[in-house]
C-alpha cells in the first residue's frame, strides 16, 4: 500500500476539519454531557441543602455521591443512542473524554479523601469542573465554555467566603452557570444549524 505525504496546508486542512467534527459532534449531541452533569449537581446540591437542614444530619451528605451514580447512569443511556449515528470518533473526542476521566478520578479521589480530612470539598470540586471545563472550551475552540471553565475557577474560593449550608445553595447556582448554560446554548446552536 502507498503511503501519500500531505502539504503543511493539507495537513493544516484536515486539523481544521478534525476540530470542526469534534464541535459539530459536541453540538450534535446537543451540549447533552454538560446537561446531565450541570442539571444532575444542581438537583443533588438543592437535595443535600433541603435534607440537612431540616434534619440537622450532616450523615446526609452522603447523598453527593448520588451524582455519579446519576451522572454516569444517564451518560451511558444517552451514548447508545448517539454512538449508533456517530461512525467517527475523532482525536479530540478521545483527548476531551480523557480530560474528563482524569477530572473525574480527582473528583472521586477528593470526595473520599473528605472523610480523612478536612478539606474544603466544594471548592476542590468547583477548581476540578472549572479546569475540565475551560480545557474542554479551549480544545474545541467555543469561548463560552472556556469564559465558563474561568467562573468555575474564580468561584473555587467560596468555601472561604460563604459559610456551610449557604456554600451548598451558591454550588448549586454556579454550575448553571458553568454546565447548563453552556449546555443550552449548544443545543440552540445544534437547532438552528439543522434549520
Amino acid at each position: 500500500m502507498e503511503e501519500k505525504t500531505m502539504s503543511e496546508k493539507e495537513s493544516l486542512e484536515l486539523i481544521s476539519s478534525m476540530i470542526k467534527k469534534t464541535q459539530q459532534n459536541l453540538e450534535n449531541s446537543n451540549g447533552r454531557p454538560f446537561l446531565i452533569w450541570g442539571y444532575t449537581t444542581v438537583f443533588v446540591s438543592l437535595l443535600v441543602y433541603f435534607v440537612v437542614s431540616k434534619t440537622n444530619n450532616y450523615h446526609y451528605h452522603l447523598l453527593w455521591f448520588l451524582i455519579p451514580l446519576i451522572g454516569i447512569t444517564l451518560m451511558m443511556l444517552t451514548r447508545k443512542k448517539r454512538d449508533k449515528k456517530q461512525h467517527v470518533v475523532t482525536f479530540l473526542a478521545q483527548a476531551i473524554l480523557k480530560v474528563w476521566t482524569v477530572v473525574g478520578i480527582a473528583a472521586m479521589l477528593v470526595a473520599v479523601g473528605s472523610f480523612f480530612a478536612n478539606i474544603p470539598i466544594l471548592g476542590i470540586m468547583l477548581l476540578l469542573m472549572g479546569m475540565g471545563t475551560m480545557i474542554t472550551g479551549l480544545l474545541i475552540r467555543f469561548n463560552l465554555i472556556v469564559i465558563s471553565g474561568i467562573i468555575g475557577m474564580l468561584f473555587s474560593a467560596l468555601p472561604f467566603v460563604v459559610q456551610q449550608m449557604e456554600q451548598i445553595l451558591i454550588f448549586g447556582a454556579i454550575f448553571l452557570l458553568i454546565m447548563v448554560i453552556p449546555g443550552h446554548v449548544l443545543n440552540y446552536k445544534s437547532r438552528k444549524s439543522h434549520v
